[in-house]
């Protein structure tokens, strides 16, 4: 029975699980977590390469000093390079090249970090060829090891994408957007937000049984390189995807997404913000994207909207969270700010002279910086790049229509730090909410459109930033430890090991991933890691994965652990190869979970990352269970399993017949 089957999606959406033949939770044997007697020593996961912490023209903005009115703009980018320190923090020694990272064995494994050779219709990915540099930061869910030296400061590269793809279809290219065709592999998280996403109702009810499209084109560009989708967020036509590095996953914690409507008075979704936020290594960041009123008399209203949406957003916890109480806020989207005074000559003249200062100076969310409280303390870099709006489809010339808008600078990125105590005399009263989170550092290393799609009327704009953080919580929920192969089927056992007080469920389980998997409930095959009674007292416990559950294709897998309680991955480990003996991989059945479902099938991602369905429901259909094996019994056949063709979770695993 899939996990997916006995948990609640508050988004209406099913999954098309894995076939594997798992058990049921009234039966499944007891999981111990893993305890390992004497586990081998584990080899330490390869290192990534070194990164320039800098480029020409960033900005780096640690917490922000009150009263710091520094203009920027496009033709001064020396202003707007602000270094901003917080009072007496230590951002600690920069991390040395080299240094062996304590507690992981000296044996180093060959670099496997994305082998995408053995995925399917898939580029081979290929790591840099610049010296590995060792972070002593980085720490695993994987052979019972977690370094954490809150004194050595590591960059997380972030990169953002905002894109009003005007309902048209995903290009067939979108490497250079995401800079895979340049990249050096070391950015961690990808987030990028949508709008005007194609929102007819027959397309919508399309997104909700199946996979969006643009969904779906963004997970197949991400995931060869090892990005897996951590949450997504739909409202109408705008969408938010948050995609990590899949090593990332134990340390983003509290995942929650918010929407609010603000078209016609906030009865409908064609404008408004959806935003993810989460913990990040022990740092609160949010994720918001907007879409604002359109038309150039319209910025009274842009920024009424804005804050109506900063307001009404509260995430659930120990006390209600608006955004802005977050560690750290991106605030991106089609903002639909436009540029004032100047007439349609003078505008396009300026852009031919590359004369972009003196749009600058007539740029509404430029002026209003100045007198808008809501925008205080937000920082955008230079734009060096030309109005994003409005093109003729399909070329790179502004609009010609008979409306003929004006080019404006509509698609922005934006960020902001939460403030922490006054340098002077006087304490903030948010001083004490600022508590640890002083001292995060944020640089921006680009800030740029790309004029080569021309899908839209609007062109897309990203940036990529790196975040400092002057510590990080790195100590995995759970740890798992798994034997670097498996070649036989007493090798298919896993150990893992829980930290004290973690909400442990009876619905928790283990998903076997090939590499490259797209997001949770794309797993080959899983088994329950329930907790029963004889467990309290345990440190460490085991599951076995029976050899119906384990693939009949050789390649290289990861294990991760998927609590119910937190709607998320919370251990992983680093790829091991299976390479099971060809008889037992010939005496698997057809309907193995290990089938991948074929290019053809419409597989679908249940984006909200919705919590479980409760365990009396779970239970009741236990019994159901139960109740139909007895009767087919009784009546001499058999129990007949059919997967849920309207189910999503990328590979279905065996389901009781419905009554």
């Amino acid at each position: 029975m899939d996990p997916e089957q006995q948990t609640q999606s508050q988004c209406k959406t099913n999954d098309v699980g894995s076939s594997a033949q798992a058990k049921d939770p009234a039966e499944a044997s007891s999981t111990s977590s893993p305890a390992t007697s004497t586990p081998a020593a584990a080899p330490a996961r390869p290192r990534r390469p070194q990164r320039t912490p800098r480029v020409e023209g960033s900005i780096d903005v640690s917490e922000p000093k009150p009263q710091q009115t520094t203009p920027t703009g496009p033709d001064n980018p020396s202003e707007a390079q602000t270094q901003l320190d917080a009072a007496n923090v230590s951002h600690g020694p920069p991390s040395s090249a080299g240094q062996k990272i304590s507690g992981h064995a000296a044996m180093a494994r060959s670099h496997i970090t994305m082998r995408t050779a053995s995925l399917p219709q898939t580029p081979s990915y290929k790591p840099p060829a610049t010296d590995p540099v060792f972070h002593p930061q980085r720490a695993l869910s994987v052979a019972g090891t977690a370094d954490t030296q809150s004194q050595v400061v590591e960059d997380f590269r972030v990169h953002i994408i905002t894109w009003n793809v005007g309902s048209a279809m995903p290009p067939e290219d979108i490497t250079a957007l995401l800079g895979l065709h340049v990249g050096d592999g070391n950015t961690d998280m990808y987030i990028i937000g949508l709008q005007e996403v194609n929102s007819m109702i027959n397309k919508r009810l399309k997104d909700v049984l199946f996979t969006d499209q643009w969904s779906e084109v963004f997970m197949d560009a991400l995931s060869p390189f090892g990005y897996v989708l951590v949450t997504s967020q739909r409202m109408q036509g705008m969408l938010l995807l948050v995609f990590s590095k899949y090593f990332h996953l134990p340390f983003l914690r509290g995942i929650q997404t918010q929407t609010t409507r603000t078209g016609l008075g906030g009865i409908w979704g064609n404008k408004g913000g959806v935003s993810a936020r989460m913990t990040v290594f022990g740092h609160s960041i949010c994720f918001l994207n907007c879409h604002l009123p359109a038309h150039m008399e319209n910025s009274e209203q842009r920024m009424e909207d804005f804050e109506s949406i900063l307001q009404q957003q509260q995430f659930e916890g120990q006390a209600a969270m608006g955004v802005l109480d977050h560690d750290l806020v991106f605030w991106f989207g089609d903002l639909n700010f436009r540029i004032e005074d100047l007439e349609m000559q003078v505008v396009k003249a300026a852009i031919d002279n590359n004369k972009l200062s003196v749009l600058w100076e007539k740029d509404q969310l430029n002026m209003a910086k100045g007198s808008e409280s809501v925008l205080e303390g937000f920082h955008e870099g230079p734009i060096k790049f030309p109005p994003t709006y409005k093109f003729d489809v399909g070329t790179d010339t502004y609009d010609t229509s008979g409306k003929k808008r004006k080019p404006a600078w509509t698609d922005r990125i934006l960020w902001r730090l939460r403030p922490t105590a006054a340098f002077s005399n006087s304490v903030s009263k948010r001083s004490s909410m600022a508590g640890l989170s002083s001292g995060t550092r944020v640089s921006q290393h680009f800030y740029r459109s790309h004029m080569e799609y021309t899908v839209s009327d609007h062109k897309p704009v990203s940036s990529i930033f790196t975040l400092q953080f002057p510590y990080k919580v790195d100590m995995p929920l759970v740890e798992l430890i798994v034997e670097d192969e498996w070649t036989e089927i007493s090798d298919a056992v896993a150990t893992f090991k829980v930290v004290p007080n973690f909400p442990r469920s009876s619905w928790d389980w283990i998903g076997l991933y090939k590499v490259g998997f797209k997001y949770h409930k794309d797993y080959v095959s899983y088994t329950w890691a329930k907790q029963e009674e004889s467990d309290f007292l345990r440190q460490e416990h085991q599951v076995t994965f029976t050899e119906e559950e384990l693939p009949k294709d050789s390649g290289d897998f990861i294990l991760g652990y998927y609590s119910n309680n937190m709607s998320s991955i919370v251990g992983v480990t680093e790829p091991f190869q299976i390479q099971l003996p060809a008889s037992a991989s010939a005496g698997l059945s057809p309907s193995d979970s290990s089938d991948f479902t074929s290019d053809d099938e419409v597989k679908k991602v249940d984006s909200c990352d919705s919590g479980p369905e409760t365990e009396e429901q779970q239970h009741s259909s236990s019994r159901l269970t139960e109740e139909q094996t007895r009767s087919s019994e009784q009546a001499g056949g058999t129990v007949e399993s059919s997967a849920d063709d309207s189910s999503n979770s990328g590979k279905d695993a065996t389901k009781p017949e419905e009554t």
